[in-house]
């Protein structure tokens, strides 16, 4: 039986039914991380005028609390994959959506731990095949905010917005010969 600050577990319990409760606690940990993601996610979109105080009445670390919200924000319930943990999927959350799903696949066929995950991250990294863009531009913030906007407007997410967008220019200036027209 669970209770707030333990586990009481009967003396009698078999090995199998003491191993069974822990691969079932394990998916609760890992369960109720999405949860809170979810909720939290929810309740920025719903409540953003009530939403500090519930956050703070949880309980837990501010930068947790983050890293579940973020998280979950990134994957959508469809997206999610049951076989892997949350901390696989906050392992690639940073990583384009198409990468995301290579790399999940990669680790759900192969059984990989998040070590591994991780080393494959870094692997393709190292052999050339960036996973994340590491160069950064100064943009006027009224410019992001547009885009922004039109990624919103086509319900895309706006890294993908972004770099859907600077591939057609590319590709458009390679078939063209021509640069884009600037646009002030």
């Amino acid at each position: 039986m669970m209770t707030r600050v333990g586990l009481r577990i009967p003396t009698a319990l078999s090995f199998d039914d003491w191993e069974r409760a822990g691969r079932r606690l394990a998916e609760l940990v890992d369960s109720s991380a999405w949860s809170l993601g979810d909720w939290l996610v929810f309740g920025k979109e719903h409540y953003s005028d009530r939403y500090q105080h519930a956050v703070r009445a949880v309980g837990l670390s501010y930068q947790t609390l983050r890293n579940y919200a973020w998280v979950a924000g990134r994957f959508d319930l469809t997206r999610r994959r049951a076989a892997l943990t949350f901390q696989h999927h906050a392992e690639v959350a940073s990583l384009p959506p198409d990468v995301q799903e290579y790399l999940l696949m990669q680790a759900e066929t192969n059984s990989w731990t998040t070590r591994q995950l991780r080393s494959a991250i870094r692997g393709e990294k190292d052999s050339g095949n960036e996973v994340s863009a590491d160069s950064r531009i100064s943009v006027p913030q009224d410019r992001v905010g547009t885009w922004r906007q039109a990624a919103d407007v086509v319900g895309q997410d706006f890294e993908q917005w972004l770099v859907t967008n600077l591939d057609r220019a590319a590709e458009r200036t390679l078939r063209t010969g021509q640069a884009l027209r600037v646009v002030s």
